[in-house]
């Protein structure tokens, strides 16, 4: 039988308060919404819930608030599985929010602007993490993002490089990366924005077709930065993986009606990771992820929408598809 990935996250805790409208205002205009909730997220804890619900062994590293919104934070993670015995408060400081604006047209499609306010997640420090430089090597492979302090990202970074652990950066929101964090990630993912910020290339779409060799300059650019493998998230055209070696592209998984963008991009990043570290190859871990996003873009909300093992697997068999192994998904807990 296959061993269950352990997956460590160090990142954010983040409450979505989140307004639907069906226009976004202008600078001085005020538009009455549709509606109002709130949801947990951050792109960490939900890539570590997302891991979980796949049936990944996570552990969360991260800071919250002495507030209810920390509480409600850091119950979300246990709820779903998740070891948060290194999640640490702020007696000072309240847990990150971010404000999430949805666009919801008559067809109930639905865009998305999101602003965060990072407050405890900008306080975790070197000491938070240092018992990682002894504790890293448990891992089969370390998720970061940016929505914590960089030195942070680049501390975890190279204790895992040291004890030859990989790492997978989801280079969001869009920050410059030094070539020391670089040369010590196996993978990187940021959408098709974040690589045009990294590299200066832009990523020629139209509609859902993609210039496919913007992608491979794309890549090229960013391992000749010291990177093992970049994935690239292309939105509605897809995404692709791709090294010195292979590249690999796949369209949109477009069997779902978008109701919330949110969490798409930390759904997909997390089952990717949790696949590769399956032992599944760059284009079943492809297939797997879009699947995984898929249904969680046809869902309201971040932490909310996202699926658990039984439903992608529900997904993938009844949109028939073929050539994918479903023993390969075996050390996943079910």
């Amino acid at each position: 039988m296959m061993k269950t990935p352990k997956i460590l996250v160090v990142g954010s805790f983040v409450m979505d308060l989140i307004v639907s409208t069906e226009n976004f205002p202008n600078s001085g205009e005020t538009f009455l919404g549709k509606s109002f909730r709130t949801a947990p997220g951050g792109k960490g804890a939900n890539q570590a819930v997302q891991s979980a619900r796949l049936g990944a062994d996570v552990t969360m590293v991260g800071k919250v608030g002495n507030d209810d919104f920390g509480k409600i934070l850091v119950n979300s993670c246990l709820e779903s599985g998740i070891n948060t015995q290194f999640v640490a408060t702020d007696p000072e400081v309240p847990s990150g929010v971010g404000n999430v604006l949805l666009e919801v047209d008559r067809s109930n499609s639905a865009k998305n602007r999101i602003i965060v306010v990072p407050g405890s997640n900008m306080t975790i420090t070197d000491e938070d993490v240092a018992f990682l430089k002894d504790t890293i090597d448990q891992y089969d492979m370390v998720i970061l993002q940016l929505e914590i302090p960089m030195s942070i990202n680049e501390i975890v970074a190279k204790y895992a490089f040291d004890k030859g652990v990989p790492v997978m950066l989801n280079s969001a929101p869009s920050a410059p990366l030094s070539p020391e964090l670089l040369s010590c990630l196996a993978y990187i993912s940021p959408n098709e924005h974040e690589a045009a910020d990294l590299t200066g290339i832009q990523i020629r779409k139209a509609g859902k077709a993609v210039n496919q060799d913007d992608v491979k300059a794309v890549v090229n650019a960013l391992l000749s930065k010291g990177v093992k493998n970049v994935v690239v998230t292309l939105g509605n055209a897809g995404a692709a993986v791709a090294n010195q070696n292979e590249f690999v592209y796949q369209p949109c998984i477009d069997v779902v009606e978008v109701k919330d963008p949110t969490a798409a991009g930390d759904s997909f990043v997390a089952a990717f990771t949790s696949a590769v570290c399956l032992g599944m190859n760059h284009s079943q871990a492809l297939t797997f992820a879009n699947y995984t996003a898929a249904i969680t873009v046809s869902r309201m909300g971040a932490q909310p929408s996202l699926p658990h093992l039984s439903d992608v697997v529900e997904l993938m068999k009844k949109e028939g598809h073929s050539g994918f192994d479903f023993s390969l998904l075996d050390g996943l807990k079910r």
